[in-house]
């Protein structure tokens, strides 16, 4: 069972990403997934998270209007297109796979993590 994130790099304020988690070893149809990010010296904060099938997305108040989650089940990958990129967006991001929708932004009800890919926002 993997998960796997990528898609991070340094980006001026105001530039754009894209994350992408491909989940792979196991079927995730049951999930829903989700997007968490960690700055330096900081606890791991929900971002993002969507039922695999594209249902239900849901956002944390800081990225609201600017990040969206989407799925693509053919590929079984989770995205997360991030615009308008501040500095305090800078962590790392970091996406996961939870069995019951309504703990999705609930850290520790996470059973599978991927590896985390960086995000750097420079102002």
């Amino acid at each position: 069972v993997q998960l796997q994130a990528s898609g991070g790099g340094l980006v001026q304020a105001g530039d754009s990403l894209r994350l992408s988690c491909t989940a792979s070893g196991r079927s995730f149809s049951d999930y829903t997934m989700g997007w968490f990010r960690q700055g330096p010296g900081k606890e791991r904060k929900f971002v993002a998270g969507v039922r695999l099938s594209g249902e239900n997305p849901l956002y944390a108040d800081f990225v609201k209007g600017r990040f969206t989650i989407s799925t693509d089940n053919a590929k079984g990958t989770v995205n997360l297109v991030m615009n308008s990129l501040k500095p305090e967006d800078t962590a790392v991001y970091y996406c996961g796979a939870v069995l019951l929708y309504r703990y999705v932004r609930i850290r520790d009800k996470y059973a599978y993590w991927g590896q985390g890919t960086q995000v750097t926002v420079s102002s």
